[in-house]
């Protein structure tokens, strides 16, 4: 039986909806589906100060042993950043999965 990954969200200079973190945790949790060695992913939600409409920031690191994957997004919404950062890990899940198969 494989444990669950752990998935860590932070986020910095606001305090986020319920619906939110549930949204995280259900888009990122997905990932796990590409790769059992993903050991935990961490997430980092940020408001850049910006006069851009354009100011929700996105961060995922996926722990992988020997080989982290990060990806950042910025968008209007922390929704869309969520699903932008998710659907790229998912290629570069399924990219890395490629390569070491060989």
């Amino acid at each position: 039986m494989t444990k669950a990954m752990k998935i860590h969200i932070q986020t910095l200079d606001f305090t986020p909806r319920q619906s939110l973190l549930d949204l995280v945790n259900e888009k990122v949790g997905k990932l796990e589906k590409f790769s059992d060695r993903i050991i935990e992913s961490r997430v980092t939600l940020r408001v850049e100060k910006s006069e851009k409409r354009d100011n929700k920031i996105c961060e995922v690191r996926v722990v992988i042993p020997g080989n982290d994957l990060f990806v950042k997004k910025q968008s209007e919404s922390f929704e869309d950043a969520v699903q932008r950062v998710t659907e790229t890990l998912e290629r570069q899940l399924k990219d890395w999965k490629e390569k070491i198969r060989g």
